[in-house]
């Protein structure tokens, strides 16, 4: 008849019934027929197979009106405040719901599941969890994922508290009633240049240095919470070590000794830097740069320096050469013999030059003419 409503409900399907606009129960699979001659009454339709989830806006008015019923439809999904919901659907997680989250899911072909997980001070994702929801793709969204590569510390500040220190690995920490913030701390060595430093020598001699230094963090926990930027403090000290060594030690000292300058550096800042969680490795000075008059009055000073010793080593010699030649005017006045050797070296050395020598009288005759003896 004309004021009849015939309604069918599918295997997948399930129907809620409404008269005026007032929920009256639920309805499974089959065919109904409703005495409706003022359509007044209306069958909403579900497919749960396709999604187990309820998606109408009056699940809080269903869950009031089945009472005790409810869990032969519907699982309920009632998270406290203090924990977190994970939906299980047909054994595997699919979904978190929120603290303070309430949902209905149907009961049909999907089977469902909700797990609760309590929130505490350090709030864990455990691995598990973690590794199915980046599967999911909402790790991100509903946690703070920490990864520590090899080498770093990561600092875990819940509500702006440390709670804790980590090695290498990978963390998630729930995003949830409290206030997450992880820190990567890198542990190891760093390079640090200190370059282009103007500075007065304790002679009022103006100049350039470079530095150069390793350091590395050995208690991140004091590098975090004890400076803003422990990087930017370490530079600083470096450049206050480097000024008050420089200021100490005349252009001389300076440009004689750069170890004792590279010490005097070193000790002052490791002990301040340590203070804030970091070993100084090593400091040394690179580069000494003077302005360009400088380097020519050292030029000049090296120059002078250079010449003086010469002329030193050129009288030194001279002065033994001199020597020599009065030991051997000595022997040849005391020795006849040697005399007339040293005749004979001279004529030697004076036939070298001569191309054509005629001689007259024998041997004693050259002797006579070109040599003469003075007694």
């Amino acid at each position: 008849m004309f004021w009849t409503k015939r309604v069918v409900i599918g295997d997948g399907e399930r129907g809620l019934v409404y008269r005026n606009r007032q929920f009256e129960g639920v309805i499974a699979p089959g065919v109904y027929r409703f005495n409706d001659p003022l359509g007044r009454v209306e069958v909403k339709l579900h497919n749960i197979a396709l999604r187990a989830e309820y998606v109408g806006s009056d699940e809080n008015a269903l869950i009031d009106a089945l009472g005790s019923r409810l869990a032969e439809t519907f699982v309920l999904a009632d998270i406290g405040a203090d924990e977190v919901g994970l939906v299980v659907k047909n054994g595997r997680i699919e979904d978190v719901l929120a603290p303070g989250s309430r949902r209905l899911y149907w009961k049909g072909p999907i089977a469902v599941e909700v797990r609760t997980l309590a929130l505490q001070d350090e709030p864990d994702v455990p691995r598990d969890v973690a590794t199915r929801l980046r599967q999911l793709a909402v790790l991100e969204k509903v946690a703070v994922v920490l990864p520590v590569p090899a080498e770093f510390a990561g600092l875990v500040f819940v509500d702006g508290k440390l709670v804790r220190v980590v090695g290498a690995g990978s963390y998630a920490f729930w995003n949830f009633r409290k206030n997450v913030v992880v820190q990567a701390v890198d542990m190891r060595v760093q390079s640090l240049e200190v370059s282009g430093q103007e500075l007065l020598t304790r002679d009022k001699v103006s100049l350039r240095v470079n530095l150069a230094a390793s350091v590395r963090i050995v208690d991140p926990v004091a590098a975090i919470t004890k400076v803003a930027k422990y990087a930017d403090y370490v530079y600083r000290e470096l450049q206050f070590g480097l000024r008050k060594a420089v200021s100490a030690k005349t252009l001389d000292e300076l440009l004689g000794d750069k170890a004792s300058l590279d010490a005097d550096i070193f000790a002052y800042v490791r002990g301040r830097v340590g203070d804030v969680g970091a070993e100084l490795l090593g400091v040394g000075v690179k580069d000494v740069i003077l302005p360009g008059e400088m380097k020519d009055i050292l030029n000049a000073v090296v120059q002078a320096e250079k010449s003086a010793q010469a002329n030193v080593i050129r009288r030194r010699e001279e002065a033994n050469a001199t020597r020599s030649l009065l030991n051997t005017a000595r022997l040849i006045e005391e020795s006849p013999v040697l005399m007339r050797l040293k005749e004979l070296e001279a004529l030697e050395k004076v036939t070298e030059k001569i191309d054509k020598l005629t001689v007259f009288g024998g041997l004693d005759g050259v002797m006579k003419q070109l040599v003469s003896l003075k007694t």
